[in-house]
């Protein structure tokens, strides 16, 4: 299987810098394409949830580059590449933390982790940042760590009081802001046409999931300029509907 692969972020309308942070990556071993993504929501006062963010992509990027060569030299290992991850998260989740303390503010950000090695998709996932798969359908992989979804799950909540209940942005935990962190790790097959995209939560709270499905159906999508355009399309559509948050995305496509 080969991937086109395509990123885009964007400030947004209101905001003075843009928090989020996201790393999006192709590579070759034994003639199979890998593909990695990460995207990092940030949240903190002057305008330190840049820094949490970006923190984390790099702590991703060394794994990739260093760690991920030699664990396939020696055999692919899923447990292993998660316990890496977690391990990981829970670093960076103390040096945040650590950083926080030191400077006198709070600071933390999201993470979602997309892995595609071999016809398989792995995923870590803190926070409310989502990776959705597109093929004939819109499937959601990762659960939010949120207050309304657990609302929602314990049944004290409809999905569409979640929509726009005023703690809808409440999470329950974050890298940085959480003393105890819990990721979770998901895995499936990866068949050609397909799309998978990360997102930040400011990319998804007011346009619909038919739109999205719109501009990601996997069989309108040839090349990476025409990715690319979906994107910097619905990343628009959020602004004109005064999204007031950084949007971010990572589009990728399995053919």
């Amino acid at each position: 299987m080969t991937f086109l692969v395509t990123a885009h972020t964007d400030i947004g309308i209101k905001k003075s810098t843009n928090q989020d942070s996201v790393l999006a990556l192709k590579a070759t071993y034994k003639n199979e394409e890998i593909v990695f993504a990460v995207l990092c929501d940030g949240m903190g006062g002057l305008a330190k949830g840049e820094v949490a963010s970006a923190s984390v992509i790099d702590a991703f990027l060394k794994w990739f580059e260093n760690d991920f060569p030699v664990m396939l030299e020696e055999g692919f290992d899923k447990e292993g590449v998660f316990r890496t991850w977690e391990n990981i998260c829970s670093q960076m989740n103390s040096k945040i933390a650590a950083y926080g303390v030191q400077s006198g503010i709070s600071l933390g950000t999201t993470v979602v982790a997309l892995l595609i090695y071999n016809g398989r998709y792995y995923i870590l996932n803190i926070g409310d940042s989502r990776i959705y798969r597109y093929n004939t359908v819109t499937t959601v992989l990762t659960k939010d760590h949120t207050y309304v979804q657990r609302e929602v799950e314990m049944g004290r909540m409809t999905p569409e009081e979640a929509l726009n209940h005023p703690k809808r942005n409440v999470l329950l935990q974050c890298i940085g802001a959480s003393p105890f962190i819990q990721p979770d790790f998901f895995e499936g097959e990866v068949r050609p046409e397909e799309v998978y995209l990360l997102c930040s939560d400011g990319f998804r709270h007011i346009i619909t999931e038919n739109e999205m499905f719109e501009q990601f159906n996997p069989q309108k999508l040839n090349d990476v300029s025409r990715i690319k355009q979906a994107a910097v399309y619905l990343t628009d559509l959020n602004k004109s509907r005064f999204e007031t948050d950084n949007i971010s995305v990572v589009v990728i496509k399995s053919e």
